[in-house]
C-alpha cells in the first residue's frame, strides 16, 4: 500500500497510517489494520528501542484478517508522533512508565474504545504493556510481553530507603575487568549516546543495519544461556551490545559486526527498502526521545510513583514470546522466572522461537502471529 510518510511499497496491503491526539499531550502517529468496519475488538501493539510502529507491520494483517482492529503507535519520543520533549535536559518524568501507560490509555479512549482485547509490547514496549495491564486490568484485558520480561513494580525497602539502585557496585566491578566493560543501559543514559548513534562514522542506516543484525538470529554467536548471578564476571559473558567495551560507543561496538553484502541481500526479515524506513525516521529525529526512557527508569520521582504499586501483580491472562537466539530474556538473572511465577497470576506460557533473535516479530512474523491468535482465542 502506498503510504504518504514511508513511500510506496513499504506497508502491507490493508495497513494505513494516520495521526490522532491521545489527550496526554501527543499527536500520535499510528499504523492500523482492520479499520474498515466498526465493532472489532482492539489489539494494541507497543514497540521498543530503536524501533517504530513499523516494527509490527508483518503481524498486523493476520490479526486483522482474524477479526481484530490492530493499532500500533509510534510511542513518545519516536517517529512521526509529536508533542514530546526531546531535550536531554528536558522533562524526564514524562518518559516514566506510568506516563507511557497513560499515553496508551489515552490513545485507546481517543480511538473510541473502553477496553483492549490485548496489549502487546516488545522490548521497551514490554514494560509499558505490563504497567498497562497491572494498573488498569479493566481496560487492558490481557497482555503479551515480548523479548523483555516484566519484573513488576520496584521494591519498597523495609526501613530507611537505600541511596543507591544497587547497580553502582556492579558498574565499578565491570570497569575493573581486564577488558573494562559497561552496561548498555547506563551508556544510553549519557549525554553523548544520542550524538554517537545519530551521527556515526558509518551513517545512521548502516549503524542500524549492524545493530539489528548483531541482535538477530543471523549473528551466529547469539547463543544465550542463564547467567549464574548479577556479577561482573557473569555479565561480561554477554555480547558487547549488552555489556559494551568501556571505551566504545554503540556505533563503534556494532560496526565490527556489520553483515556482508551477501548477508544483507539474503536478509528476508529486513530487506533494504524496509531498513530505509527506520533509517529515514532516525536520521530525522535522532535517538534522544527513545534514550530518555532509559534515563527515566532511575529518576527518583518516577521510581517513587511506581512504588505505590509495590506488591501488585498482573492478574489478566499473560504470555511471553522471545527468540531462542535472544539475550533479552537472559540479561537479568532470574527475570524470566519472576515473570512466570511471581509477577503474574494467570500465566499462559513462555515461547522462545527458533530462528529469531531480539526482533522476534520481524524475524519470525508468521509464528508470532500464530501464537498471538491462539492466545487471543483462548481468553
Amino acid at each position: 500500500m502506498s503510504d504518504p510518510l514511508y513511500g510506496a511499497g513499504t506497508l502491507p496491503e490493508g495497513v494505513q497510517s494516520r495521526v490522532i491526539a491521545n489527550g496526554n499531550g501527543l499527536d500520535v502517529h499510528i499504523l492500523e489494520a482492520g479499520f474498515e468496519d466498526g465493532g472489532r475488538p482492539l489489539v494494541l501493539m507497543l514497540h521498543g528501542f530503536p524501533e517504530l510502529a513499523y516494527s509490527w507491520r508483518k503481524v498486523m494483517v493476520p490479526l486483522a484478517v482474524a477479526g481484530y482492529h490492530v493499532v500500533a503507535p509510534d510511542q513518545r519520543g519516536y517517529g512521526r508522533t509529536t508533542g514530546w520533549d526531546g531535550d536531554y535536559d528536558g522533562d524526564l518524568e514524562s518518559y516514566g512508565m506510568l506516563n507511557l501507560a497513560r499515553d496508551a490509555f489515552g490513545l485507546v479512549a481517543a480511538l473510541g474504545y473502553a477496553e483492549v482485547e490485548a496489549v502487546i509490547g516488545h522490548d521497551f514496549g514490554s514494560p509499558v504493556a505490563g504497567w498497562c495491564a497491572l494498573v488498569r486490568p479493566d481496560v487492558f484485558r490481557s497482555v503479551v510481553l515480548m523479548s523483555a520480561p516484566f519484573g513488576g513494580p520496584p521494591s519498597l525497602p523495609l526501613g530507611p530507603p537505600e541511596t543507591s539502585d544497587g547497580g553502582d557496585d556492579l558498574d565499578e566491578a565491570l570497569l575493573q575487568l581486564a577488558a573494562p566493560r559497561k552496561r548498555y543501559g547506563r551508556y544510553y543514559g549519557t549525554r553523548e549516546a544520542n550524538e554517537n548513534m545519530w551521527h556515526p562514522p558509518q551513517g545512521v542506516r548502516d549503524f542500524l543495519r549492524a545493530y539489528y543484525h548483531h541482535k538477530s538470529a543471523d549473528w551466529a554467536a547469539n547463543q544465550p544461556f542463564p547467567l549464574a548471578a548479577a556479577t561482573a564476571d557473569e555479565f561480561a559473558k554477554m555480547p558487547t551490545y549488552y555489556v559494551m567495551l568501556a571505551d566504545l560507543g554503540m556505533a563503534e561496538t556494532v560496526a565490527s559486526e556489520m553483515p556482508s553484502r551477501e548477508q544483507i541481500e539474503g536478509c528476508e526479515w529486513l530487506p533494504d527498502e524496509q531498513l530505509a524506513v527506520y533509517g529515514s525516521e532516525y536520521q530525522r529525529n535522532g535517538f534522544q526521545g527513545g534514550l530518555q526512557w532509559y534515563r527515566a527508569g532511575g529518576a527518583p520521582g518516577v521510581v517513587a510513583q511506581q512504588q505505590l504499586f509495590v506488591g501488585r501483580t498482573i492478574d489478566v491472562p499473560s504470555m511471553f514470546i522471545g527468540g531462542a537466539s535472544d539475550w533479552g530474556a537472559r540479561q537479568r538473572p532470574g527475570g524470566l522466572k519472576r515473570l512466570e511465577t511471581t509477577s503474574t497470576t494467570d500465566y499462559r506460557g513462555t515461547h522462545l522461537l527458533d530462528g529469531a533473535g531480539h526482533w522476534v516479530q520481524q524475524e519470525q512474523a508468521g509464528e508470532v502471529a500464530r501464537l498471538l491468535l491462539g492466545f487471543l482465542a483462548s481468553r
